[in-house]
């Protein structure tokens, strides 16, 4: 399988990484990476606080990090959101995002 190219920052302490979030979805998922680099998220919670708790628990456990290494940097009310994961470089997320999708 071709590798999927997207883009991922190293943080200071960390990894940045840009998510556009869908609430209300039958279930939780990651559906695709774009282009340019933003992972889409399907959640079933409802929008706002309670969207934003259920995707720091869907990623942490995608990730394998604990839910206090994830935290929305911008975009807390909005469906794009940007995350700082830290404690973990960038290519170790991208490893673990591509073999959630494969």
């Amino acid at each position: 399988m071709e590798a999927r190219k997207f883009r991922l920052h190293d943080g200071r302490r960390g990894a940045a990484l840009a998510v556009r979030v869908t609430p209300r979805a039958s279930r939780n998922e990651i559906t695709e990476i774009q282009p340019d680099g933003t992972v889409k998220v399907r959640l079933m919670a409802a929008p706002e606080a309670e969207a934003n708790a259920a995707l720091i628990t869907f990623l942490a456990g995608v990730l394998g990090v604990p839910e206090n290494k994830i935290e929305i940097v911008a975009g807390e009310s909005g469906r794009d959101k940007l995350l700082s994961v830290l404690d973990i470089e960038k290519d170790e997320v991208q490893q673990r995002l591509l073999a959630y999708l494969e």
